[in-house]
């Protein structure tokens, strides 16, 4: 087999013309040059862009984590996976009278503000809002639209929370909307001591991590109630019902002469099927019965005759001036009371009187 024979071939000098540096000739590269270049640009330009998203997934997601921990990422949830038996509630277990008028306003303009969950197990606790939940439980029960009503708007709430906090949740939202009888924030006073999950194990470190954001007085009101609801037990019926005035006047007997207790439940067991108004008068009677006179003397310390109290107590740049005695009290302020209106004057009057009996 022959070589293949290979040529040289000759040039002249002057044919070879010198290319000038940086001419386009001269930056010009090979196909596979550029191409090689090429992809190296577009693999940096890749992977800026995927770290630009990954920056925007980290910032997303903290995001999410804290509005999370707000309480305001909000999602669709299925009435039948929501529970409302972690938490005993703070309000009376029964059909509230106003639950129509809730459904009404959910038809026509929606639910304004999302139910609170706590994610738990395969499910969701119940944290706030069981009138609102209760409402959507009914608008599917009657129209059976699983479209519209079977999922409801629930914020989530994060589930490392402690059980205390969820109470507390569920209890500050209520008392904002001052629609929870003393007897129902009572109630769950007297629950929250035997919830096993709870630490409180006293009705008063109950009432004091309950309702920590309720002033001093009010909380000595459910603390009162509270042990009137000790005392009567299951003969009370209507206890939401109860007025303050009226529950603290009863639990002040009750304390002052303990033996009447059980006349009083007595007197209620005998009317099984009373009406609400009927217990709230049975009440009234046995609050508004005279003690008898050794008893009164016994509770009311002794006063010298004629004995007389006068006090200055300031109101905004002026000085108000009481003396109080036997049948009498006298307030003196630079100020026309004859001007105020009748029905304003009564009012402060009964005011007065109500936080003197309390």
């Amino acid at each position: 087999m022959s070589k293949r024979r290979v040529f040289d071939i000759g040039f002249p000098d002057d044919a070879i013309e010198a290319v000038p540096a940086g001419t386009e000739q001269a930056n010009r590269r090979s196909p596979m040059a550029a191409a090689i270049s090429e992809n190296a640009e577009a693999l940096r330009d890749r992977a800026e862009v995927e770290a630009q998203i990954r920056a925007e997934n980290d910032a997303l997601a903290h995001e999410f984590v804290r509005l999370k921990k707000l309480g305001v990422v909000v999602d669709m949830i299925a009435l039948d996976d929501i529970r409302a038996t972690a938490l005993t509630r703070d309000r009376a277990i029964g059909r509230d009278d106003e639950l129509d008028e809730l459904k009404d306003s959910i038809r026509a303009i929606g639910l304004s503000n999302p139910i609170r969950v706590v994610a738990r197990d395969d499910g969701f606790d119940l944290v706030q809002g069981y009138r609102r939940l209760a409402a959507y439980r009914e608008l599917l029960a009657e129209t059976g639209d699983t479209e519209s009503w079977g999922r409801i708007p629930a914020g989530l709430i994060p589930a490392d929370g402690s059980i205390e906090g969820l109470y507390r949740r569920m209890v500050d939202e209520n008392m904002v909307r001052r629609d929870v009888s003393f007897a129902e924030m009572a109630e769950l006073a007297r629950a929250y001591t035997l919830d096993p999950e709870t630490t409180a194990t006293t009705l008063d470190a109950a009432i004091a991590t309950l309702y920590a954001s309720a002033n001093r007085q009010k909380r000595i009101y459910i603390r009162n109630f509270a042990r009137m609801l000790d005392a009567l037990g299951d003969s009370l019926r209507y206890a939401p019902e109860i007025p303050r005035a009226l529950g603290l006047s009863v639990w002040k007997r009750i304390d002052r002469e303990p033996e009447t207790a059980a006349r009083l439940r007595g007197r209620l067991d005998t009317e099984p099927s009373r009406s609400p108004e009927r217990e709230l008068e049975i009440l009234r009677v046995y609050a508004e019965t005279t003690t008898k006179p050794e008893q009164a003397a016994q509770a009311s310390p002794a006063r010298k005759p004629g004995a007389k109290t006068t006090l200055r107590v300031a109101h905004g740049s002026e000085m108000a001036q009481l003396r109080a005695s036997e049948g009498r009290v006298e307030l003196r302020l630079p100020r026309d009371f004859a001007a105020v209106d009748r029905g304003r004057l009564e009012r402060a009057v009964t005011a007065f009187l109500s936080a003197l009996d309390d």
